[in-house]
């Protein structure tokens, strides 16, 4: 009996299946592996090749086509990992004998550094709040949590007040794949949203939402509106070409590391499953030390 080859269109649709249901990946991330799929069928189209019969030296010209076209450093690690993760998939499931992207390597040495607050650029961000405004002091508390805790935005939005425990100084959160981490919650922070939930919350939880961050109409927020809480603060602290949503995890990250934490608890307080991608912050720390004695070393 014939065996039945599935379309690639098909074949994508069961990969993002295992995402969803094997792996348990958000929504986002499933969403940005298939886009560089997409990208890859988009080729494959263009040159008359399917998905299972693309070799390593044309999966190394779609890559160099996407460079050439503009694509960021971060973007290409990223689609290479997809690529890796992809075929990995397909030849566990039998629909491949070889592998063709066993042998790409991610092009980490391309990555670009994130950017990082200086500790007064953090200073300048947490003041910007207005403290006479209950609104002031719910943003007070979100910027605090984010700086104190390193969490991602969507590990943030998604916080419940039972996940803070603010007297233990530490709170619970859900990363990536839905795993659960533990992380301190600093003395700041903690004292923030403890003022947060006493003279804030209260008033807007008009639906009782569990989250604990809620907007002024009691709903919970969405990554776009942390986004506008730190674009607003980020312009009024003259810090707008360094604010994007990751700014303060990985400000949280590399400061950590410039005063001596080792790089396997900031691996665990950020929640990466491999210690390769903590190990960016280290390139931050050496290349910030370097700007320092450059700058104020008479002999640099």
């Amino acid at each position: 009996m014939k065996k039945i080859v599935p379309s690639d269109a098909d074949l994508l649709k069961i990969y993002t299946d295992f995402l969803a249901v094997e792996k348990g990946l958000s929504p986002n991330s499933i969403s940005s592996y298939t886009l560089d799929i997409e990208k890859l069928l988009s080729y494959g189209r263009r040159e008359k090749k399917s998905l299972l019969k693309i070799k390593e030296a044309e999966l190394i010209g779609f890559i160099q086509r996407q460079a050439q076209s503009g694509l960021s450093p971060r973007s290409l690690a990223r689609l290479v990992s997809s690529l890796k993760s992809f075929y990995k998939f397909l030849l566990r499931e039998n629909f491949l004998n070889r592998n063709p992207a066993e042998g790409l390597t991610s092009p980490s040495l391309w990555l670009n550094l994130p950017r990082v607050l200086t500790l007064e650029e953090v200073e300048k961000l947490l003041e910007r709040p207005n403290l006479n405004k209950p609104q002031g002091i719910r943003d007070r508390a979100i910027l605090e949590v984010l700086y104190g805790s390193g969490l991602r935005v969507s590990e943030l939005i998604g916080l419940e007040i039972k996940d803070v425990r603010l007297d233990q100084g530490f709170l619970i959160c859900k990363g990536k794949g839905n795993k659960e981490r533990i992380v301190p919650l600093g003395s700041s922070a903690a004292r923030w949203t403890k003022r947060y939930l006493k003279e804030v919350r209260p008033r807007w939880d008009k639906k009782g939402l569990p989250v604990l961050f809620l907007t002024r109409r009691g709903e919970a927020f969405t990554r776009q509106g942390i986004w506008k809480i730190l674009k607003v603060y980020g312009r009024e602290a003259g810090l707008m070409e360094k604010i994007h949503p990751h700014v303060l995890r990985h400000s949280f990250a590399t400061h950590l590391l410039e005063r001596g934490a080792d790089l396997r608890s900031v691996q665990m307080l950020l929640g990466h499953s491999q210690i390769t991608t903590t190990q960016i912050y280290t390139q931050v720390s050496r290349e910030r030390l370097k700007q320092i004695y450059d700058r104020f070393h008479p002999r640099a």
